[in-house]
This record gives structure tokens, C-alpha cells and sequence, in this order.
């Protein structure tokens, strides 16, 4: 497959990748609708766990992809240039890495999440049933982080496919072990929303041992020599200049998101619910997008590393070409179809309209969500991360809070000009990363 990454067209890549990965993508997000919709059949108590447990499991979850991006770009950038061993011992040291690093958030996670659900409101039994659930999640977060290593190793030689089929078996096994782990079965307990969790976590061994199996058919990663997993200080250094940016990028989307549903809860309860339901269908939309930008990190950290500059260039102008495509496929999807799919949530009129309000301004962000991913992906295969954490600071911090206090607090205006506010504000970052991006190539492709 690397021979493929070097030399096969760019087109075909780009499909080969991107689609596996989009799919992928697309059942892990229904996984999570799965867990859900069990929580709210235990309570609704539950379900407000899950949320509470919500930033906690995604600091796990942008820690693994953040790192396991540097992963790829580091191994992909060492395989371009032909240099096995190094790709080779990058794949090892990152794998015990990310172990390491799982350990370290399991003991932070123990001690603290106790005062952080308490800080959150929760009290009693509402604590106690939040603890119970990440707990659980904790406890198996050397599975998550394993997975994610393993993953960027496979991605790095541009296989997607294998870690989309863990997510599809993923989603079909969740819908049975939530329930048998739930309220028992035969010799198993029931566990409540602990059982959630417990399924989480076996999934993930499950497909540990599966990815385990792909990588080692790469040959990168073996056990004949165990030195090759312990520490070293250049690796990881590599590792965390790498990995830094790209992990601060996903937790500061998190901060971003609570910052933005302060200033919606202003607009009352109907508001909030049109824009988490307006959120939830725009996310499946750019889930082709987000494949793209897996695409885009594995071509072109291969063949920047093989020096191989313009094809460099045309991944990046083809992988935006065929995200504006899918963008202008997604608007026109929406604005005949988003009302329809709105309504399948919540029959309330004015919830309707929030929601609508919400889509149809934030569809024409579309092409800046693809101008940020791929480049953002770009930055990273060519080893200049750090723009990256700034590029989010801005448009997930600095630039949102500014924005909604103008528009909400000082001028008071009606709830749709929040959006119109963030769409001219995430179109500024965009137009500046492409800019950025292109000017980082010429400087470095020569």
C-alpha cells in the first residue's frame, strides 16, 4: 500500500481513503446514538450522567486522535523516505506511548472526576450514578488509547477500512451487550449504566485484538525485539511536538461548544434544544469531509516525506475540490430535507424553528468546516502542527466569545444572528488557514 500512496493517482487515494473512513465515521456516531437511547430507557438521570461524563470521556477521546495523528504523520513522513526502521520504531514507541499516557489520565481521571461532576451540580444519587458510569470508561482507557495508536499505523499506510469495520462491528454489538450487561442475562449481573460502559470497554478489547492482527500483517510492529517499545527521548519528543497542537485542538473544541451553548441557553430551553437537534443532523453531513481530511494526513505525509511536492499540491487542491462537491451536495440536502429530518426529534413548532434557524445558516459554513479540516490535516502530515492550536484558539475561544457577546449581550439581537456572526467569523479562520497552508508549502516544497 505505501507503493500505492507514492504513485497511484490521486483521485482514486482519495476515494480509496476517504470513503472507508467516512463510513467508519458514520457508525461511530450511531454507537453513540445507541448508548443514548439506552441511558434515557434506564432514566433520565442517566442520560444526564452520559452528558455530565461528556467532557471527561472526550478529553480520552482528543488526547488518542490528536496523538494518534502525530503517529501517522511521524511514520507516514519516515516511510516517504524510504527510512523502515525509523517508521518501524515509531510505530512501537507510539503504541507504548499512548499506553503510558492512558495510565496517567486512568489515575487524574479517579482522583478528580469525583469534584468535577460535584463542581458540575451533581449530588447523592446523581453523583453516584455519573461515577459509576466513568468509572467504568476509565478503567478501560488503555483500550481506547491501544486502538488509536494501532489505527494510526494502519492509517499511515493509507488502510482506513480496518478501523471502519471495528466501528461497524462496534455499532452492531453495542446494540446487544447494552442490554444484556443493562439488566443481565443467565450468569451476567445486570449492571444499570454501568453495563453501558462495560460494553464500551469489551468492544474495544475486541477490536484491539483485531487492529493488533492488521499491524502486525504491516510488519512495522513485532515482538522479536521488546526494546523497541521502551521510552526514547528524541521519539518522544517527535511524539509530543506532534501530537500537542492537534489534541489541544479537540479539547478546545469542547470548551468551544460549552462557551456556545452558554450564550444559546440565553435564548431559552426551546432554543437549546433546536440547536443541539440542528447540530446533531449538520454533523452527519460533514462526516465525508472529516474522511477527506484522514486522506488528505496519510497521502500527503507519505509523499511530503518522498519529497514528492506536487502531488503534495494536488491532494490538497483535489481533496478541497471534492469537498466543495460534497458541501454543495449537503446544502441542497438540508434546505430540502432539514425540516422533515427536524421534525423526527421534536414535534414542538417553536423548537422546529430554532432548529431551522440554526441549519440554514450554518449549511454555508460547509466549505469553511472543509477548508479547516483538510488543511488542518496538511499542516499536520508536513510536521508544522503549531498553527494549528492557534488557528482553534481563535475560532473556538478568542474569536466565538467575542462574536456571541456582541451579538447576544451588548446588541441583543434575535437568535439567528448568533449564527451569522459565527459563519462570518469560521470563514476568516478558514480563508486564513488556506493562506497559511499554501504559503507553508511553497516555503517547504521546493
Amino acid at each position: 500500500m505505501n507503493k500505492e500512496l507514492l504513485n497511484k493517482d490521486i483521485p482514486s487515494l482519495l476515494k480509496q481513503i476517504a470513503i472507508p473512513a467516512s463510513t467508519g465515521m458514520f457508525f461511530n456516531t450511531m454507537y453513540n446514538v445507541v448508548d443514548t437511547f439506552y441511558a434515557g430507557l434506564i432514566s433520565t438521570q442517566a442520560i444526564s450522567a452520559l452528558s455530565l461524563s461528556f467532557m471527561i470521556f472526550f478529553t480520552i477521546i482528543g488526547l488518542g486522535y490528536g496523538f494518534s495523528s502525530a503517529i501517522t504523520a511521524l511514520i507516514g513522513n519516515a516511510n516517504g523516505k524510504g527510512k523502515k526502521f525509523l517508521a518501524s520504531l515509531y510505530a512501537h514507541k507510539g503504541i507504548f506511548f499512548l499506553q503510558i499516557l492512558a495510565v496517567l489520565l486512568t489515575l487524574v481521571g479517579f482522583i478528580f472526576s469525583p469534584y468535577m461532576f460535584t463542581l458540575l451540580g451533581a449530588t447523592g444519587e446523581y453523583l453516584q450514578t455519573s461515577l459509576d458510569y466513568i468509572n467504568v470508561i476509565l478503567a478501560g482507557t488503555i483500550f481506547f488509547m491501544t486502538n488509536f495508536a494501532l489505527n494510526a499505523i494502519l492509517v499511515s499506510r493509507g488502510d482506513t477500512k480496518s478501523y471502519r469495520n471495528t466501528l461497524i462491528f462496534g455499532f452492531f454489538a453495542n446494540l446487544i451487550l447494552n442490554p444484556l450487561f443493562i439488566y443481565g442475562f443467565w450468569f451476567i449481573p445486570a449492571m444499570g449504566i454501568s453495563g453501558i460502559a462495560f460494553a464500551t470497554v469489551l468492544i474495544q478489547v475486541l477490536n484491539n485484538i483485531y487492529m493488533l492482527k492488521k499491524v502486525f500483517n504491516t510488519k512495522l510492529v513485532h515482538f522479536e525485539n521488546l526494546r523497541y517499545f521502551l521510552p526514547h527521548k528524541k521519539i518522544y519528543k517527535d511524539l509530543i511536538s506532534q501530537g500537542i497542537p492537534s489534541s489541544m485542538n479537540m479539547l478546545i473544541m469542547a470548551f468551544g461548544s460549552i462557551i456556545l451553548m452558554y450564550f444559546v441557553s440565553l435564548y431559552g430551553v426551546k432554543a437549546v434544544a433546536g440547536y443541539g437537534i440542528g447540530f446533531r443532523v449538520e454533523q452527519l453531513m460533514l462526516l465525508p469531509a472529516l474522511g477527506l481530511s484522514s486522506a488528505v494526513l496519510s497521502i500527503v505525509s507519505n509523499n511530503f516525506g518522498a519529497k514528492k511536492y506536487e502531488r503534495v499540491q494536488e491532494t490538497l487542491n483535489k481533496a478541497l475540490k471534492y469537498g466543495f462537491m460534497i458541501s454543495t451536495f449537503g446544502i441542497l440536502f438540508l434546505y430540502i430535507f432539514g425540516k422533515l429530518i427536524i421534525q423526527q426529534f421534536d414535534d414542538d413548532l417553536e423548537v422546529i424553528k430554532y432548529g431551522l434557524d440554526y441549519l440554514f445558516i450554518e449549511v454555508w459554513i460547509f466549505y469553511a468546516y472543509v477548508i479547516l479540516f483538510i488543511c488542518v490535516s496538511t499542516l499536520q502530515a508536513i510536521k508544522k502542527p503549531k498553527m494549528i492550536l492557534y488557528i482553534a484558539l481563535y475560532r473556538q475561544i478568542i474569536a466565538k466569545y467575542l462574536v456571541a457577546v456582541v451579538i447576544v449581550t451588548w446588541l441583543a439581537l434575535d437568535y439567528i444572528y448568533l449564527w451569522v456572526g459565527i459563519l462570518v467569523m469560521i470563514y476568516s479562520a478558514a480563508i486564513f488557514a488556506y493562506f497559511y497552508t499554501q504559503n507553508m508549502l511553497k516555503k517547504l516544497c521546493v
